[in-house]
């Protein structure tokens, strides 16, 4: 797999990412302010449950455990901004640092931010429908940053990206090479028993919000797959 370090794509309509830095800077706040907390429970109550957004009654916890966000539908946006380590964060913030801007400079700052939660809210959806009965709780910004990079291989696939191949081999390559890799690795990952901590499909369902959303979102004018672009 490779780790994005830098794309060959300059900004065209604004004059700097605000939004996409200011995602990062409160993904990072939200970590630190949970960290020095310590309270797992609290965190976790800012996730989306599964078996408790498709059915409102509440989990069978301890009184003085029940801190959960109400109503429950609110945390289809609170999950996307707590991390359950700094990986976890590092990894979302990477490839959000990368990426979102071009994709935040296709659409313009509201719209990019409207779209990030939009794409949220869909992977969030998508892991629930597919595990209903599921109590452990799902946070993490891995869905809605799916959807930039979907957003991102369907505006610039053309686009080189310099990646670290292995985690150590600096390469310069496509972003249709970068990106399409990851997004095929997602679509294995759920056909094979699911496993693990990751929650694979509430990335498919980020891709699918992403692809759909950016055709509707765009600047008019922006076009897609890099048509007219000339690369080396």
């Amino acid at each position: 797999m490779f780790v994005p370090i830098h794309d060959e794509n300059s900004l065209k309509s604004i004059p700097f990412q605000y939004v996409t830095v200011s995602l990062i800077v409160v993904n990072v706040a939200v970590f630190l302010l949970s960290a020095v907390g310590g309270d797992m429970v609290a965190v976790a109550s800012f996730g989306i449950i599964p078996k408790e957004l498709f059915d409102t009654s509440l989990l069978p916890v301890p009184i003085e455990e029940q801190v959960s966000v109400r109503p429950t539908q609110l945390t289809l946006l609170t999950y996307m901004f707590f991390h359950g380590d700094v990986l976890h964060l590092a990894g979302n913030m990477l490839f959000l640092w990368v990426f979102g801007d071009n994709v935040e400079d296709a659409m313009g700052h509201l719209k990019f931010l409207a779209f990030y939660l939009m794409c949220g809210v869909f992977a969030g959806y998508m892991h629930a429908w597919i595990e209903p009965g599921s109590a452990i709780p799902l946070i993490g910004a891995s869905g809605a940053v799916a959807g930039v990079i979907a957003a991102y291989l369907m505006l610039h696939p053309r686009v080189r990206v310099w990646v670290l191949a292995f985690k150590a081999i600096p390469l310069r390559i496509s972003a249709l090479i970068a990106l399409g890799a990851w997004v095929v690795m997602q679509f294995v990952m759920v056909l094979l028993p699911q496993v693990g901590p990751v929650a694979w499909w509430a990335h498919v369902g980020g891709l699918i919000a992403g692809a759909v959303l950016i055709v509707v979102m765009r600047r008019p004018g922006v076009p897609l797959f890099d048509r007219h672009l000339k690369v080396a």
